[in-house]
């Protein structure tokens, strides 16, 4: 009897937690550092969660390891709805490859909550590059193989496997340079550091339109909205080449249904919101919005896509 009564007592706590959830801040873990392109989507739609759900939610920039540290950090948390990631294409998907001892599992340890937006993944290069299209780049490579330079921010982030790709496809020997985060390696190439770079296409959209870098390509099946004199790279000549970057949220697993649902509507209602669209759209970032099935079958789908790309380029991270 008082087994079913502490039962009963612990089952009613539950339920009123969830009713009562949130009743105080509400973490996003980025995991990457501030100005990358995880950054730029998390910022946008964490404040506008604090609106729809009357509690502030707090970016908290977790880099490191292709970002997998956030993501650990996330997966290990209490599935209580306050402690959220804003997963990538890499966390998510990537990873589940490209480390053989990953310390998370991207399906297991999560709960999908909304697939919130895609955006291409750009080929810049330095103005000190003397190549204005893709077919003088790779004419470059192949004069002075080994010499030039690609960035990106991490090991089996989109940027890096995106580059991989682009070799494997062309065979071009450019050298890959990790760096931890998007933002420092964009620093550099505008540096004239590395020679060239392959980041998704905000967070490198005002230095293209500055004239500080030079777009050669995107990766996406059509032109970007944003860019649309830029070629896409099958356009270009790498034909059958294609890959896209996303952003989604997830949350613990075994968080509770409730609140997984509530934080799918609120995220659904702003990426409904004609401002909020617009100002994605306007640094090329295309919203989606799948809820949690939805987007749970997109990530197993990704999952193996880029399962065989990791494979085909022989990339891997102990």
């Amino acid at each position: 009897m008082r087994a079913l009564f502490l039962s009963a007592l612990l089952a009613c706590g539950a339920a009123w937690g969830q009713a009562d959830w949130p009743s105080r801040p509400i973490r996003m873990v980025v995991p990457f550092p501030p100005g990358g392109p995880t950054d730029i989507v998390a910022r946008p739609v964490a404040q506008k969660l604090s609106e729809a759900l009357g509690q502030q939610v707090i970016i908290d920039n977790k880099g490191g390891a292709g970002g997998t540290i956030g993501a650990d950090f996330v997966a290990k948390a209490a599935p209580d709805g306050y402690t959220l990631l804003m997963g990538t294409v890499g966390t998510q998907a990537i990873n589940a490859t490209l480390y053989p001892a990953l310390a998370y599992d991207p399906v297991r340890d999560f709960a999908a909550v909304t697939l919130v937006a895609a955006a291409p993944v750009a080929l810049v290069v330095h103005p000190s590059v003397p190549a204005a299209s893709v077919a003088e780049l790779l004419a470059l490579a192949r004069e002075k193989p080994g010499t030039l330079t690609f960035g990106s921010a991490g090991s089996g982030t989109p940027g890096h496997l995106s580059g991989e790709i682009f070799k494997s496809m062309t065979g071009a020997q450019i050298v890959h340079v990790p760096y931890k985060g998007s933002a420092p390696a964009v620093t550099d190439l505008l540096g004239g550091q590395i020679a060239l770079m392959f980041d998704p296409v905000q967070s490198v959209l005002q230095h293209i339109k500055s004239g500080k870098i030079r777009a050669l390509g995107v990766s996406s099946a059509k032109r970007s909205a944003i860019l649309p004199a830029v070629p896409t790279l099958a356009e270009a000549g790498v034909t059958g080449y294609e890959t896209t970057a996303w952003w989604g949220v997830v949350a613990p697993a075994k968080t509770p249904r409730e609140i997984v649902a509530r934080l799918d509507q609120a995220i659904e209602k702003a990426l409904a919101d004609a401002d909020f669209k617009g100002r994605l759209q306007e640094i090329g970032i295309e919203t989606v919005g799948l809820g949690p099935e939805a987007f749970a079958k997109f990530q197993a789908a990704e999952i193996a896509k880029w399962g065989g790309a990791v494979r085909a380029a022989g990339a891997k991270i102990d």
